[in-house]
């Protein structure tokens, strides 16, 4: 990783400790993640292990909170939309309001930030008037307005961080 890189430490972690398969996996696969029909199988294959140890190395990782999600990351509205949405939830109201916007089928995933708006989400559907139709269908499931912050200029974050072991 290039210097500068943001550096998240294992131990920061639930249950920090990781075996050196978990730990090999991270290492490896933040970036070039195989694209192929078993990509498990090839990355056993090259970490020398089955397909099966890496998809429970992976489970592991996942059932202690160290790992989000395995995925492609693809730049904003190559394949069909997508906006940015944040909305102003009364703090009493936060945990209930985010429970809704997580179970729509449109977001992929939401925040909360220290700001009036304190609840931001991503919405993606097949095109822009079924992205339109999810903000409608969260405003109204909620009660509260929800403010569309389409992209205007796309930037890209790298979303792999150099791991720092600690034992």
């Amino acid at each position: 990783m290039p210097e500068g890189q943001p550096t998240q430490t294992i131990a920061s972690m639930p249950e920090a400790a990781a075996d050196a398969l978990e730990r090999r996996i991270v290492d490896l696969y933040q970036h070039g993640f195989p694209l192929d029909p078993r990509p498990f199988a090839v990355m056993g294959e090259r970490l020398g292990v089955s397909e099966a140890d890496v998809i429970a190395a992976l489970e592991r990782l996942e059932a202690r909170g160290a790992l989000g999600r395995i995925g492609a990351v693809i730049p904003p509205n190559r394949v069909g939309a997508s906006t940015l949405a944040a909305m102003a939830v009364p703090p009493e109201r936060l945990e209930a309001v985010a429970g809704l916007v997580s179970a729509h089928e449109a977001v992929n995933h939401n925040y909360e930030r220290e700001h009036a708006f304190n609840l931001w989400f991503v919405v993606t559907a097949p095109d822009p008037a079924a992205v339109e139709a999810a903000l409608r269908e969260i405003n109204a499931a909620t009660g509260l307005e929800v403010l569309d912050l389409p992209l205007e200029e796309a930037y890209h974050i790298d979303l792999g961080f150099k791991v720092r072991w600690s034992d």
